[in-house]
């Protein structure tokens, strides 16, 4: 019998890219195949052949006994077909250029096959679109307990961690602009990017005011130099980590015109916003906070129908707002 595997491709942010690798592993983890994780040509890296997950996280044979494939050997692995969704059945040269409303078909594939708790015969399944919500919270926390950050990247974690948090209860404020770039679900949000910053700002007000047994330190993470601008003014003590932003309306931080040091400054913030004791999440519809979603006591997330209410979610109590 072939061996069977599910292959997840994503070229995104690390958020995009770590929830839909929790739907791919819950799936492989239910059918017996082998997961395989393939980054190449992420947005983080320059190098088209490379693949970015061993160059971000620590490479390991397997996630809870499901096999894993995840260094460079991905460019000369052979996938048996046939292959599932059916576009990929298509002799290689015709595969290069996907249009969005393929990826959006398979999305739906894969959609309908995860929740239909079935198989199909296909030897490889390709998870090429994003899966957010397509898994349950026990796989995407069974994913950030398996993979973790190179060393030396979790050494720049701990050590901002042991200077600036160490002593606080801290507020962690992230804040997805998009800075020119189409921000697709969060752009209702931003309909009024005067009221979002006012948005953001009266949470952070309110958060402050809730009880807390330490000291307070609020932390703001953002790919917008402007916005950091504007919340900094609003709160001159604010603490963020030092990074490069790119120019005014042109584009995403998760981009390779950044280099290696893009991606590294992108999972520094986002696992301090994992150990901070409240997070507000601007958009909540942004999965780089979903790490934080599943980990932090208190989260602050927005009624996008209501503007002027917070929706604050307390781990150990239902849901209140204010």
């Amino acid at each position: 019998m072939n061996e069977r595997y599910v292959l997840s491709r994503r070229r995104t942010g690390f958020g995009d890219c770590l929830w839909s690798l929790a739907a791919a592993w819950r799936y492989a983890q239910r059918t017996g195949r082998t997961l395989a994780v393939d980054w190449r040509g992420s947005c983080y890296l320059d190098q088209p052949f490379t693949n970015a997950f061993p160059v971000f996280f620590e490479p390991i044979n397997d996630i809870a006994g499901v096999p894993l494939i995840c260094d460079d050997q991905i460019n000369e692995f052979f996938f048996p077909g046939p292959f599932f969704p059916n576009w990929w059945n298509k002799p290689a040269i015709e595969c290069v250029y996907r249009p969005d409303g393929q990826v959006f078909r398979e999305r739906d594939e894969l959609d309908e096959l995860f929740q239909a708790q079935d198989d199909v015969e296909a030897n490889t399944v390709v998870c090429d679109a994003c899966l957010m919500w397509r898994c349950d919270e026990d796989a995407e926390r069974q994913i950030f307990r398996s993979i973790k950050p190179r060393p030396e990247i979790q050494a720049r974690i701990d050590a901002i961690y042991r200077k600036h948090f160490h002593g606080y209860n801290t507020i962690g404020v992230h804040v997805r602009h998009g800075n020119g770039e189409d921000v697709m679900d969060h752009a209702p949000y931003w309909a009024d990017p005067d009221l979002a910053v006012r948005q953001v700002c009266t949470a952070i007000d309110a958060a402050k005011a809730l009880p807390h047994p330490k000291p307070v330190r609020v932390i703001l993470c953002t790919d917008s130099a402007q916005v950091l601008d504007q919340v900094s003014s609003r709160f001159p003590d604010l603490l963020t980590i030092p990074k490069s932003f790119r120019a005014h309306q042109s584009g995403p931080l998760h981009s390779a015109a950044l280099g290696v040091e893009g991606g590294i400054s992108a999972l520094v913030e986002m696992y301090l916003l994992a150990l901070c004791d409240t997070v507000i999440r601007f958009p909540p519809t942004s999965a780089f906070t979903r790490y934080a979603r599943l980990s932090v006591s208190r989260v602050i997330e927005f009624d996008l129908n209501d503007p002027s209410r917070l929706i604050v979610i307390e781990r150990s109590s239902t849901n209140t707002s204010f």
